[in-house]
């Protein structure tokens, strides 16, 4: 007998502790436990989005690397005295095989030496 007292007893403990006055008294936490899941989850989708967006910089950011590395070594091949000899032979130029010739103005030194 002592043992079904003892079970009703912690029967009605338990509705006294989860009934209807222990939920109405405890909704603001209840509410406040709810907002903190809502501002967890929220935190978590803006984590993956700038994550999402760093990888898809960083792929951009090699892109451009590996573009600008290829245009620079381009520019330094057709740069090369021979590869725009080369270039501009079809126009009619060609390299000069002497040196250039130095022309100098007599009447311009004087006046630099006066000065």
């Amino acid at each position: 007998m002592s043992e079904e007292k003892e079970i009703s007893r912690r029967r009605r403990q338990r509705k006294r502790l989860f009934g209807y006055r222990w939920i109405v008294k405890n909704i603001p936490f209840f509410l406040f436990l709810s907002a903190l899941a809502i501002v967890y989850i929220a935190n978590g989708h803006y984590a993956d989005n700038t994550v999402r967006s760093i990888n898809k910089l960083n792929r951009e950011l090699k892109e451009l690397q590996y573009e600008y590395k290829y245009f620079k070594s381009e520019v330094m091949f057709r740069s090369k005295q021979s590869e725009l000899a080369k270039t501009v032979e079809p126009i009619g130029l060609k390299e000069l095989v002497a040196p250039p010739i130095v022309i100098r103005d007599s009447a311009g030194e004087n006046q630099k030496m006066k000065n």
